[in-house]
C-alpha cells in the first residue's frame, strides 16, 4: 500500500503510528495512515483488520476543590 521510500511501517509494526498521514480529519478527530491503519487524536487505533488499539491517553484524575 505505501509508495513512500524508504517505506513506511507496516499496520502490525509495533511502530506503526510512524506512517504518513494520507488523509487528515482534524475536525472529526482521526487521520487516516499509507498503511491503513485509522489513527485517533487520542491515540486509538482502528487497524485494517479492522482490531481496535484503545486509547492510550492517560486518565485524567479529578482533584478535590
Amino acid at each position: 500500500m505505501c509508495s513512500h521510500h524508504p517505506g513506511c511501517p507496516t499496520a502490525d509494526s509495533p511502530d506503526r503510528d510512524a506512517a504518513h498521514v494520507v488523509s487528515s480529519h482534524p475536525e472529526q478527530g482521526w487521520s487516516l495512515l499509507c498503511n491503513g491503519v485509522v489513527l485517533f487524536d487520542d491515540n486509538g487505533e482502528i487497524l485494517p483488520d479492522r482490531s481496535v488499539i484503545a486509547s492510550r491517553r492517560p486518565a485524567r484524575t479529578h482533584r478535590a476543590a
